[in-house]
């Protein structure tokens, strides 16, 4: 089994990797498009800006390798935080136009990436730490033997309107109600981090590959 991890140059990939071998699975750190022909499943990982890490990936090929072995070959894949936000349609962070759609992102799970002030939060943003998820589906895949409302570890300013509100799988509180884990078909994201959330988001990092093998 060989889980791909796209290195275009944004974030701290070590942890996910980390993360991956702990689980006795071995990560290829993939920094060239093409090679993530030699994976079997991928995951997309991000920190930072959604407009500054959008352009990358499609200036440097990662978009439309990444739709090709998404869309053509079916590969699973995985997208954490900033990397489940790239999974939408479009998003504002980094927008100059901020009247528009916004920038265009990989548009795997269509739906828009908002500012959590825009959406009516009160409290402090960026929404840091350590908040518990409630699951719309609770026999969904990624979240099995994870039980309902075990907490993961945040850190965003922006969330994931899906336009679809069937491919929502889970939800936290944090002032509002955000979208912590989407899902449409062979495409997972997160919210949070699970490479950083313990024992719970190994566990779902092991779903996601046993998801993959079969």
């Amino acid at each position: 089994m060989k889980v791909a991890i796209i290195d275009y140059g944004v974030g701290n990939l070590g942890s996910v990797a980390r993360s991956l071998e702990s689980l006795k699975v071995k990560p290829i750190l993939v920094n060239r498009p093409a090679d993530i022909n030699l994976a079997d499943s991928i995951i997309l990982p991000g920190v930072g800006n959604f407009t500054e890490c959008a352009k990358i990936l499609e200036n440097d090929g990662w978009s439309k390798i990444i739709l090709e072995q998404v869309n053509e070959k079916k590969k699973p894949i995985l997208g954490i935080c900033l990397g489940m936000q790239l999974l939408a349609s479009f998003g504002l962070e980094g927008s100059l136009n901020q009247d528009s759609e916004g920038v265009k992102g990989l548009g795997l799970i269509p739906g828009s990436v908002i500012n959590l002030k825009e959406l009516g939060c009160n409290l402090s943003i960026p929404h840091v730490g350590w908040n518990e998820i409630n699951l719309e589906n609770k026999f969904e895949s990624v979240f099995y033997e994870i039980p309902k409302n075990t907490d993961f570890y945040f850190v965003h300013s922006y969330a994931f309107l899906p336009e679809n509100l069937d491919h929502i799988i889970a939800k936290t509180e944090y002032g509002i109600s955000i979208v912590a884990a989407v899902r449409n078909k062979h495409i997972w994201g997160t919210q949070f981090h699970p490479e950083k959330s313990s024992r719970a988001g190994l566990k779902l990092l092991e779903n996601f590959i046993n998801i993959s093998i079969c």
